[in-house]
């Protein structure tokens, strides 16, 4: 039995999910989230919901260490069949995650666990996690769907004004061009909500910026942009070990 609603979803598209429009930015995002976060060669790096390994792998082609984790071991065998030196893949349930500051950096990028919930999602448990894998003074670097843009635009979708969910139906396709109706939730925020969440497991703000897959930037938050990318670090309280 799957343990979240997604995985059925992945075993069908496998490798054929790296097919879809939005995946192709991946250089782009990477450059902005590598200037944004201080990257450098010789860094470990967390991928949350890492999918089948595209950011993962173009951290890795610049020298620095990534491990990823996803709920779907799907993405993960895509993953690890052509990975790259310094890239590394396991299945794992990002609202449990065991790590204690392992990490110079995380990436939750792409809807990757976080947003990826229910009505009774766990949002948060994912936010904590990622709070306890950083070492002190490590970078988040997290896309949100935006709110404000789901309201005026997801017309084919239904908003859930009180959870903040976005439910729609849609077709995903498999290596074949075989198509499966699916059902979608997603979780969407206002920058409000985002600071407010991450502020409650220790991690400071830098930035919310309005972005769309492969054209990541410092634009300001606004109701046109699909998503939110938020720029954070670990507060030394957190680093104390206080919580």
């Amino acid at each position: 039995m799957a343990d979240h609603w997604f995985e059925p979803i992945a075993d069908h598209m496998g490798a054929a999910y790296l097919r879809y429009t939005f995946t192709l930015g991946t250089a782009q995002e990477i450059d902005h989230v590598v200037s944004e976060l201080g990257l450098e060669p010789g860094m470990r790096v967390l991928d949350v919901g890492c999918g089948p390994g595209r950011h993962a792998y173009e951290l890795a082609r610049r020298g620095i260490s990534v491990h990823g984790i996803d709920i779907s071991q799907t993405f993960v065998d895509v993953a690890e069949k052509e990975a790259p030196a310094g890239a590394t893949f396991q299945r794992m349930d990002a609202r449990a995650m065991p790590f204690e500051a392992e990490f110079d950096a995380v990436i939750c990028l792409c809807q990757g666990a976080f947003g990826m919930m229910t009505v009774n999602g766990h949002d948060s448990d994912v936010l904590k996690g990622i709070s306890r894998a950083l070492r002190p003074g490590g970078g988040l670097a997290m896309s949100a769907f935006n709110a404000y843009f789901a309201v005026k635009y997801h017309e084919k979708a239904t908003f859930d004004a009180d959870a903040g969910v976005s439910h729609e139906k849609t077709e995903v396709k498999d290596q074949t061009g075989k198509s499966k109706e699916v059902d979608l939730w997603t979780g969407c925020y206002t920058p409000r909500e985002l600071r407010l969440l991450l502020s409650g497991v220790d991690l400071e703000v830098k930035s919310i910026s309005s972005v769309e897959p492969g054209a990541y930037g410092n634009a300001v938050p606004s109701m046109e942009s699909p998503e939110f990318l938020v720029i954070a670090f670990a507060t030394p309280i957190q680093r104390l070990g206080t919580r």
